[in-house]
């Protein structure tokens, strides 16, 4: 596949933690750099946790403990011959400065930096981190407190960073995540009303709630899903609708 030379900054971004931010950087990341043939790379910006950097050396641990992992990997990197996707430590307020570093050196052009940042909106540089993004996703989910709390933060970036000018930032999107497709909860129209009303954007997937989003690559596992080093495999994706996500994602980023 053919790809633009440019850098697109992207971030899953929330206040709250537990909804998804982490999971969905790691699985556009895998998505776009293992099957789709853009280069990516991760800044994990999200101290002290660093999910990603710790997720990242699991998956190594995970494909030398399972056969059908390693397979997996070899077969990847001999059809797509380049090593996984860097991913790299720094504070949020640090971020755009060492992203910026690392482009102008790095041997390969990079289409897309993915920043895992901060759920803490009053952590040090991550609303100018933020205002240096061009697009920002942020997974909701059907809780009063998880919706009020994004929805504040996302009204603050759109109508006083936008509105001001004083951003890259091209979209916001919203996204429903860890949808229960056995339930309708009248909180979805409610909330969809007001988002609406405060003039933000909600995508038209849902992502439906499965377990398979809290599990990485295990012993005795033969598909993986969550990963740094392999991207989900593509009938799991189909399952939980990850795979009309990464669709809508593609055309929004415009990459």
């Amino acid at each position: 596949m053919e790809t633009q030379n440019r850098t697109v900054f992207i971030a899953f971004s929330s206040q709250k933690g537990g909804v998804g931010k982490s999971t969905f950087t790691a699985m556009a990341a895998s998505i776009l750099h293992y099957r789709l043939g853009y280069n990516v790379a991760i800044f994990d910006c999200d101290y002290p946790q660093h999910s990603l950097s710790k997720m990242r050396k699991r998956d190594l641990e995970a494909i030398m403990q399972n056969e059908v992992f390693k397979k997996l990997a070899k077969r990847q990197f001999s059809a797509i011959n380049k090593k996984a996707y860097p991913i790299l430590h720094c504070r949020a307020d640090e971020a755009l400065k060492e992203a910026d570093i690392f482009l102008r050196s790095s041997s390969v052009p990079v289409n897309v930096v993915f920043f895992d940042l901060p759920g803490t909106v009053n952590t040090p540089g991550l609303l100018n981190t933020l205002a240096g993004m061009q697009y920002i996703f942020s997974p909701i989910t059907a809780d009063r407190v998880v919706i009020e709390s994004t929805l504040t933060f996302t009204d603050v970036l759109s109508n006083i960073l936008i509105s001001q000018g004083h951003t890259s930032i091209q979209a916001i999107q919203l996204f429903w995540n860890q949808v229960d497709g056995r339930e309708r909860s009248p909180l979805y129209a409610s909330y969809e009303k007001l988002i609406s009303e405060l003039g933000l954007t909600l995508m038209r997937t849902q992502i439906t709630d499965s377990k398979r989003f809290r599990k990485e690559g295990e012993a005795e596992a033969r598909t993986i899903f969550r990963s740094t080093l392999l991207p989900p495999d593509e009938k799991l994706m189909r399952g939980c609708r990850l795979d009309q996500f990464m669709d809508e994602f593609l055309k929004i980023v415009k990459l």
